[in-house]
């Protein structure tokens, strides 16, 4: 199998379906994009393929021992949790080497001591860096300034050329352009 996920005609949802019928397939080393307008479901499909939200028709077939890990764009509340940056790595398995140094600098930080943008960063490196064999992202670049994106456009690169296939949910075109090996624009559901 060459694939490391495949979905045929999968449509997903909460209460109820919210999104059109999707075809796709990734493989190792493959970054995929999803774009589209709010509300045709993007994050609802990365949910559905990581066992989240519910398949209503169609199917996601999974490499055998797929190892899946999904950065979600709500980051977590932090308030009060004696949590460090380094003790957040640990917990997913990640890898300190090769964060930027504005925030290898503060690793052993509380993550309520770190500002929004270095804790969405740091959160996203734990996504990244877990042992995985496809990563799912949404909306990565969220609150990320230019040196934040600049060095997440190079590390996924880097992360897919190890073997690591992956599917980036954004709007940001500039970087969808710059990390996507090819992109799929998804369309509303037509009610009526």
């Amino acid at each position: 199998m060459s694939f490391l996920l495949r979905t045929d005609s999968l449509v997903a949802g909460w209460e109820q379906p919210a999104t059109q019928p999707l075809d796709l397939v990734v493989a190792a080393g493959e970054i995929v994009g999803l774009t589209g307008p709010n509300g045709v479901g993007k994050s609802t499909l990365l949910a559905a393929i990581a066992g989240r939200a519910r398949v209503f028709s169609g199917r996601i077939e999974q490499k055998p021992g797929l190892r899946l890990a999904l950065q979600k764009q709500d980051v977590p509340p932090v308030v009060g949790m004696p949590l460090s940056g380094r003790e957040l790595l640990a917990l997913t398995g990640a890898t300190p080497n090769g964060l930027p140094a504005w925030l290898a600098d503060r690793l052993d930080s509380r993550l309520d001591r770190l500002s929004g943008g270095q804790r969405h960063y740091l959160t996203l490196w734990a996504v990244l860096q877990a042992p995985a064999d496809l990563v799912l992202l949404d909306e990565p670049t969220n609150n990320l300034d230019v040196a934040g994106v600049d060095h997440l456009t190079e590390h996924l690169r880097d992360r897919a050329a190890a073997g690591a296939g992956m599917v980036v949910v954004s709007h940001d075109s500039a970087f969808v352009d710059a990390v996507c090996d090819r992109v799929i624009a998804l369309e509303g559901v037509h009610v009526g």
